[in-house]
């Protein structure tokens, strides 16, 4: 898992709440058995029109967002299935972090695994940033996570609470089986005491 320390990317803002997560990543494109290949298909059925065309009327679609690592969005992000596929969408279409006023919590909990750090901060914050994103070309933020600060350059300062095992695992870049590994060593001797009838054949 790529670690997340600090990003410094540009912004784009998604101003709808309750965005579920069948809305990010539709169900038809759930039949793919790898991590990849999800990110073409995030919020298919909004970015593109019936023939295939992208919709330019899709916020996310004009010229001035295509980059963006940041996604800024509404309350309750995120709601809905419990499905991983959306933040492996999210992440492969090139999102390291989204900041909102609510999450999902299993939709939260599944960003952690995967590396895609959730920032939560207070629904005026939240409008204040939509609308620089909005104003400003080319607007961007950095993301401190070791500080759980987000920052601009001019003058935006909000601070940020995460759980301390959550934030530790995304600096480091470990997802479960990741952390399970570092135990390798406590496991191989465990595994060594066993009897021998306890072993599998």
């Amino acid at each position: 898992m790529r670690p997340f320390v600090r990003e410094t990317g540009l912004v784009a803002p998604l101003d709808r709440p309750n965005v579920d997560t069948d809305q990010i990543i539709p169900k038809q494109f759930l039949k793919r058995i790898e991590r990849t290949g999800f990110g073409q298909f995030l919020f298919f059925d909004w970015r593109y029109l019936p023939d295939g065309r992208p919709d330019p009327s899709f916020i996310l679609n004009e010229p001035r967002y295509q980059g963006a690592s940041i996604l800024v969005a509404g309350r309750n992000f995120g709601c809905g299935s419990s499905r991983e596929h959306a933040p492996w969408a999210l992440a492969e279409y090139g999102f390291r972090a989204i900041i909102a006023p609510s999450f999902a919590d299993i939709f939260r909990n599944n960003c952690a695994q995967n590396g895609l750090l959730t920032v939560v901060l207070p629904e005026e914050q939240v409008h204040t940033l939509i609308q620089k994103t909005l104003e400003t070309p080319g607007y961007t933020l950095t993301i401190d996570l070791e500080q759980q600060t987000v920052s601009d350059d001019a003058g935006f300062n909000a601070t940020f609470d995460i759980d301390p095992f959550v934030k530790t695992r995304l600096l480091n870049g470990l997802d479960e089986i990741g952390m399970t590994l570092q135990r390798e060593a406590a496991i191989a001797a465990f595994e060594q005491r066993r009897p021998a009838w306890l072993n599998p054949a």
